[in-house]
């Protein structure tokens, strides 16, 4: 098979198609972009976890005199049974699961309420004894909160105790719904990108109807006639492809790295290494996603 030859038709399609092929690039381009999207996400969600479950704690609030729990009937905590929750936290059966603990009280509640919530009206109705003095529990292992959960809740004096994750939870799963839309996105538009491809492929061949039956006649190979309009795909396939690589490297450059980086300093955040990943599997997608379609053109259209 002469390269050079099947290259120049392979070109020639490509430019007697020009609007279809750049329809295919642009719309290759988009939907890789949203995959390559939805992975960054995903390796987000899984740094966010790794970060903040092993700093998640779990707290134990005491009562206060507003508290209507059954563990509160008589109002608020008092010393002894700040001290018994104490007890508990550093006997033999919970201290071995605890990293460490810390007591916070009605007046550092209050502080890191007014600043938590500076500028907001809701902080110049609160008081301090108003706040829940609480332990807040660092665990060795934070899936063994259950166990502070189970240990501590019902005690007199204690409103409730509450695992932080669940918190995490929730924040996690609104994530990785906006990551599945994102894939839900991309795969239609992946079969988008595939019909066109296959139409760009049909009419590059109803061009040339007069050629490939010149071409039947002198006994050419079926290879030889499907090769170009195969590189015809591959070509605006790949080219979608590099655009949403070098797209998903760019968001994480500027957007993620140089934006958000410096304004979300305590997070761990996806890196240029993490986009370079993903921009593999793009352009392995994109071809496989050409290789597909210009298959089933040929099968359907290009019957030789």
């Amino acid at each position: 098979m002469r390269l050079g030859l099947v290259l120049s038709e392979a070109s020639n399609g490509l430019r007697r198609n020009a609007s279809m092929v750049v329809s295919v690039v642009l719309v290759t381009f988009i939907s890789l972009t949203f995959v390559g999207a939805a992975i960054l996400m995903q390796m987000q969600i899984g740094q966010m976890k790794n970060f903040w479950y092993d700093r998640a704690q779990v707290g134990i609030y005491m009562c206060t005199s507003l508290s209507t729990a059954e563990t509160c009937t008589a109002g608020e905590a008092t010393q002894e049974q700040i001290d018994s929750v104490k007890a508990q936290l550093e006997s033999p059966t919970l201290a071995p699961f605890i990293d460490k603990y810390y007591f916070e009280t009605h007046e550092q509640a209050f502080e890191n309420f007014q600043t938590q919530f500076a500028g907001n009206p809701v902080a110049e109705y609160v008081t301090p004894e108003q706040l829940n003095q609480t332990y807040w529990v660092n665990l060795k292992n934070p899936d063994d909160s259950q166990l502070m959960v189970e240990g501590l809740s019902g005690v007199a004096g204690v409103e409730s105790v509450a695992d932080q994750r669940k918190y995490l939870d929730q924040i996690f799963s609104v994530l990785n719904v906006a990551s599945y839309t994102a894939i839900g996105i991309a795969s239609l538009m992946l079969v988008a990108a595939a019909l066109l491809i296959a139409t760009t492929i049909r009419l590059s061949a109803f061009s040339r109807r007069k050629e490939l039956g010149i071409m039947r006649l002198v006994g050419a190979s079926n290879r030889f006639i499907q090769t170009p309009f195969i590189l015809e795909g591959v070509f605006a396939a790949l080219l979608g492809s590099l655009l949403a690589g070098g797209a998903v490297v760019a968001i994480v450059k500027f957007f993620v790295q140089d934006y958000l980086g410096v304004r979300l300093s305590g997070f761990a955040l996806v890196d240029l290494q993490d986009a370079l990943t993903v921009v593999p599997i793009l352009l392995v997608l994109g071809a496989a996603l050409a290789a597909a379609s210009a298959n089933f053109a040929i099968t359907r259209y290009l019957k030789v």
